[in-house]
């Protein structure tokens, strides 16, 4: 991996965790992510109208990549209805590198070196250090399988998604139909469960889910162009380096706290990071 792709990564990493911070500031998680897929959709139809399609052998990825999405957000919803930002974030995002290094192993031809997999390894683990105040501190478990449910679909849509972008021969029209149709399906699902008030009618909470979901655009365009010139489970492991943004969106706009145990895994998550570029 390049030096150029390896700090675009990292920038992609800070996007995500700036718009998970958006949507778990407010009040209201669902209206969050409703707002998130609007401005989703309204990005993903621009694409739409301005590169091509993707390619016929991209179009099965990019609806199992839909379904993993959908996965993702309606999980990360619910733990985000039950718990910090900093405690969610990191079981969501944790386990994800793991999951795609593993099955990446038997199914991607990415060559990985031993060296960036130990890295890998010490992302994710430094990253689920970061969940063990579920057991150790007597937080809601009611969060845990949500997050990982939202596990789940972040490792199915990285792989479907990091295929298929290198199947579709237009990043840019891969990830504009993918957003277009999940929030589609995301935003008609909001309505039906809460009716046309999931919609805000305040000018600042509307401005912030539809910043959210610009951002959350960004940040994933960014890290499928990698995937198509760098290895998926490479890719995916730095991306989920946005937990140290996670945390400290938290402690510095939210309030929450950063005790010893989560300095630790900082620092696991640092060396991983480190070891990737050795």
């Amino acid at each position: 991996m390049s030096i150029s792709v390896f700090l675009a990564v990292i920038f992609a990493a800070f996007l995500h965790a700036a718009w998970n911070g958006a949507v778990k500031f407010g009040a209201d998680k669902l209206q969050g992510m409703v707002l998130l897929s609007i401005a989703h959709g309204l990005i993903g139809l621009a694409m739409i109208w301005q590169f091509s399609p993707p390619a016929k052998a991209a179009w099965g990825l990019l609806a199992i990549s839909v379904l993993f999405h959908l996965i993702y957000k309606f999980c990360l919803t619910a733990a985000y209805e039950r718990g910090d930002l900093s405690r969610v974030y990191p079981i969501a995002r944790g386990l994800a590198p793991m999951i795609v290094l593993v099955i990446g192993f038997f199914i991607l031809p990415d060559d990985i070196q031993p060296i960036q997999f130990v890295g890998v390894l010490l992302v994710g683990c430094g990253i689920l250090l970061l969940a063990r105040g579920v057991f150790t501190m007597g937080e809601s478990r009611a969060l845990l399988p949500f997050a990982l449910g939202s596990a789940i679909g972040t490792a199915g849509y990285s792989l479907s998604d990091g295929m298929g972008a290198r199947l579709s021969g237009d990043v840019s029209g891969y990830v504009g139909w993918l957003f277009f149709f999940d929030a589609i399906i995301f935003t008609v699902w909001g309505i039906w469960r809460r009716g046309l008030g999931v919609i805000p009618s305040n000018p600042k909470t509307l401005g912030l889910g539809l910043a959210a979901g610009a951002m959350s655009v960004g940040a994933y365009w960014i890290a499928v162009w990698a995937m198509t010139v760098a290895p998926i489970a490479l890719v995916t492991g730095l991306r989920e380096t946005s937990v140290m943004f996670a945390i400290l969106i938290g402690f510095l706009v939210m309030g929450e706290k950063i005790d010893k145990g989560k300095m630790i895994a900082a620092l696991v998550i640092m060396l991983g990071v480190i070891v990737t570029r050795i």
